[in-house]
């Protein structure tokens, strides 16, 4: 089995902040065992390897990256239903969204509030996604994935993956071991759709279904422009370029703030209203970099150098821990850099 190789391949074309440089290579896999070769040419050639999905949680270096990037593209969807309750095996090369909607359509509940997050099913558990009261670690059984460095596969349970807010151990402890191949879910069949935030439920209504759920999560993302649209400038983004941070109880407790009790004790606090209460508002142009006019959490790329946007993500960083003692957490992963993050953003 060979591995058909693109050389120079503009990662800017690849990724929703339209940013980055060129990577030396790039290749496809649409199995574990092409996969495979694909990891033992990278190994033979010394390159560093680049697991592409979406591109909707990366931030990519001018300089780019100096090795190969993989596309993993298995899109399959395998059923079995046990009970009231649906098994699912996804391929991780699916799009998020796409599994988000064939679930709704087929009335499987668990997934509804996920709707329009840009990426592929690979990608979720890395991030562990959520929003609106939702998180995916609420509906993974498993991930199958394969271990970079021999090549094995292997079934990792949901109980082993370290899931926490936005993390997970193929974020953390085993960042850039693993490559996964497909996600395990269990979804509720006929369930009733998940409706825990109040702008959520009052946009819904009485008598919510799982379709219209779904219908008024795309339509409040879109209004954030956080769904993806080529012709919104607005949406070429990241998404939420910062996590929302986690701390103790009665932290800025004189402040009359948003704030949400977490299943852990700590309290959940606004990295938007941060943002916008540190000073910085909808539209704001830096260079070849801005914040989204419609969601003050969205740095977009105007354009402009990649610098551009880690500079203002500094700056943003900076002025929220001036201002409120909070240093903010970057959600997308950095690659191509020379620097950690900590190093990048101050």
């Amino acid at each position: 089995m060979t591995v058909a190789l693109t050389e120079g391949v503009d990662l800017r074309g690849w990724t929703t902040l339209h940013l980055g440089g060129p990577a030396a290579a790039m290749t496809e896999a649409s199995d574990p065992d092409q996969l495979r070769v694909a990891l033992a040419l990278a190994r033979e050639r010394d390159w560093p390897v680049l697991v592409l999905g979406g591109g909707s949680n990366l931030v990519v270096s001018d300089a780019g990256w100096d090795g190969l990037v993989i596309r993993y593209t298995d899109a399959t969807i395998e059923r079995t239903d046990r009970g009231d309750v649906a098994h699912l095996r996804v391929g991780a090369g699916l799009g998020w969204d796409a599994l988000v909607a064939r679930t709704v359509g087929a009335g499987l509940a668990g997934l509804e509030c996920l709707s329009g997050i840009p990426g592929r099913v690979g990608a979720a558990p890395i991030q562990n996604v959520g929003a609106y009261g939702q998180e995916v670690v609420q509906t993974i059984e498993a991930v199958e994935a394969v271990e970079r460095a021999t090549g094995e596969g292997t079934l990792i349970p949901a109980s082993e993956c370290g899931f926490a807010y936005r993390d997970s151990k193929f974020k953390g402890a085993w960042r850039d071991r693993y490559v996964i191949t497909a996600v395990r879910f269990a979804l509720t069949i006929g369930g009733a759709p998940t409706l825990r935030y109040p702008e959520l439920a009052k946009a819904v209504g009485e008598a919510p279904t799982l379709a219209s759920v779904r219908e008024h999560v795309l339509r409040i993302r879109a209004g954030k422009s956080m769904v993806l649209d080529p012709v919104d400038p607005n949406s070429r983004s990241a998404g939420s370029f910062f996590t929302n941070p986690l701390v103790a109880p009665g932290t800025l407790a004189d402040v009359d703030m948003p704030r949400w009790p977490t299943d852990d004790g700590r309290v959940k606090l606004s990295a938007a209203w941060l943002i916008d209460h540190a000073g910085f508002a909808k539209g704001e142009v830096h260079g070849g970099a801005g914040i989204s006019a419609n969601h003050v959490l969205a740095l977009i790329g105007r354009g402009g150098p990649t610098a551009d946007l880690v500079a203002l993500a500094a700056t943003i960083r900076a002025g929220v821990r001036e201002a409120y003692g909070i240093t903010l957490v970057p959600e997308p992963v950095f690659v191509g850099f020379d620097r950690t993050v900590d190093e990048l953003l101050g």
